[in-house]
């Protein structure tokens, strides 16, 4: 399965110059609520179905109730074509082109730190076998050594004293899904917890509604939004933001016949 993601991310980075689709606006496209994807479908004047995850998309296609779904790249290349849940589905075409980041509330610091911790370990290498792990190393944003800067009044530090990051997320392949454990697994996943590590906390994930997280963030249900999220105007203007960690693109998904 790695190889399949990885093989049909790097074909699709190649052709990020050519293919630029527009759509067609004759069709219903199926869309999660409050992601890039609904954006580009309404900046775009698409008929919409806003539905609660990427992977509700899918099967919306897949059942015939919408004629095509707008989602995220890095999740075409682990849910659609032979071998995937999705075998009977493929995608056209390439909407937009984006790079993901990590959010945090306005002002705080944990941004700074995790942005060191992304930094050490793309530096180490560790971050690229992680990459490896679940097919995704073609989408890699390299990663420039930083520093951490602590604010005055401290996500880091009280999130060290609770002992516990709580990371909010959908399902989500290949960046946050379960594993037949029930174990939550995925290349985001998996590095949320490098971070959990260099802080000595627990780690704990949270399925959040997505049009609903910067909400969770600011009530402290959730520390971190860490869930492959398209780093746009206004999700910079609402969260603090981490540097972008991959290249990322909404694809169009639609029957292959």
């Amino acid at each position: 399965m790695k190889k399949k993601i990885a093989m049909f991310l790097a074909l699709a980075m190649t052709a990020a110059t050519v293919l630029t689709g527009c759509g067609d606006k004759t069709m219903k496209y199926a869309v999660e609520a409050g992601s890039a994807g609904e954006s580009v479908a309404k900046e775009k004047g698409f008929e919409i179905n806003s539905v609660l995850t990427q992977a509700d998309a899918l099967m919306e296609v897949a059942s015939g109730t919408s004629d095509a779904a707008i989602i995220d790249l890095l999740m075409a290349g682990a849910m659609i074509g032979e071998g995937t849940s999705y075998p009977n589905l493929k995608y056209t075409d390439k909407l937009t082109t984006e790079e993901y980041g990590i959010g945090c509330r306005k002002g705080s610091d944990l941004a700074s730190y995790i942005n060191v911790v992304l930094a050490d370990t793309y530096a180490d290498g560790s971050m690229l076998e992680i990459a490896k792990k679940y097919g995704v190393q073609e989408s890699l944003v390299e990663q420039k050594a930083c520093e951490y800067k602590a604010s005055e009044k401290s996500d880091v530090e009280y999130i060290k004293e609770k002992g516990k990051l709580i990371v909010g997320i959908t399902d989500f392949a290949p960046m946050d899904y379960q594993d037949e454990n029930g174990q939550w697994i995925g290349f985001d996943a998996d590095m949320a917890r490098e971070v959990a590590k260099k802080l000595e906390v627990e780690i704990e994930f949270v399925v959040i509604d997505w049009d609903a997280k910067i909400m969770e963030l600011d009530s402290k249900n959730i520390d971190v939004v860490w869930n492959g999220m398209t780093l746009t105007d206004a999700v910079k203007a609402a969260m603090e933001c981490t540097n972008a960690y991959c290249n990322n693109a909404q694809v169009v998904v639609v029957p292959a016949k």
